[in-house]
């Protein structure tokens, strides 16, 4: 399993990195597969260094607040209005409820139901797993303002964890629990920003992790740009010596390589 990051910025696109947006790939021996976790504010640009965009087998949406999902309006135009004409078939899209809906609201004038022609948008369901060629993705409610998913993916005895935005929560272990690689949300700061429900603090996250048990490797992500990543980075190793802090193209192998 490759995983790469094409944005990890929280809240809005930084000047290292635009926002959420990670993809796993998976070569079953015969293909290549590509899913795509979130595409947020300014994240189509770099993909399309990682990946022709016409490989691409699905995407996972956390939630729909637009630092992971806004633009799926730009891929909306790269699969229905290229010069060469339309993308066959409709991309595969799973989100929380009212994504469909949602996504077309952002684009302005879209025509009624143009949305509808390229993406084909299914509802997320906590505990529910989607098979996506050889990758095992389960979808747990986590706890942010509005409705919103972290993803465990399993393939070949590979894991990953994504726990998408979220403050400390229940579903936090069995998302986390034996993970090759956890990206964690860690967008507060300890003694900075106090409100619960809404995001981790980086020693939440390595907590989390600990508590889980059996996580290989925790790497920090979501920072929005007026983070200091050193700080953050502090804050979880007391907790989780030699925590990592993500960064935009950084490249993991998890599992058997």
């Amino acid at each position: 399993m490759k995983v790469t990051v094409v944005g990890c910025s929280g809240s809005f696109a930084g000047p290292a990195s635009p926002a959420s947006s990670y993809l796993v790939s998976v070569d079953d021996g015969q293909r290549t597969w590509n899913v795509l976790f979130d595409l947020g504010s300014g994240a189509l640009g770099p993909l399309q260094r990682h990946l022709d965009l016409h490989d691409l087998d699905a995407i996972f949406l956390s939630h729909l607040h637009p630092d992971h999902c806004a633009d799926l309006c730009g891929l909306y135009v790269w699969r229905h209005y290229a010069p060469g004409g339309a993308v066959d078939g409709r991309l595969p899209v799973w989100g929380p409820e009212g994504a469909a809906s949602r996504l077309a609201l952002m684009y302005h004038g879209l025509e009624n139901g143009g949305m509808d022609k390229v993406f084909d948008v299914d509802r997320l369901h906590d505990g529910a797993t989607t098979t996506v060629g050889p990758m095992a993705i389960t979808a747990r409610a986590v706890r942010h303002p509005v409705e919103a998913f972290g993803f465990r993916v399993e393939s070949d005895g590979a894991v990953l964890c994504y726990t998408g935005d979220t403050d400390t929560c229940e579903n936090l272990e069995p998302l986390m629990k034996d993970a090759d690689l956890v990206l964690a949300d860690s967008a507060f700061v300890d003694g900075r920003d106090e409100f619960r429900g809404i995001h981790l603090t980086a020693s939440r996250a390595a907590q989390a992790a600990v508590a889980a048990g059996g996580v290989k490797r925790l790497v920090l992500t979501h920072m929005p740009a007026w983070n200091d990543p050193e700080v953050c980075r502090a804050q979880a190793e007391p907790f989780w010596p030699g925590v990592e802090v993500a960064q935009a193209d950084a490249v993991y192998h998890v599992g058997p390589c």
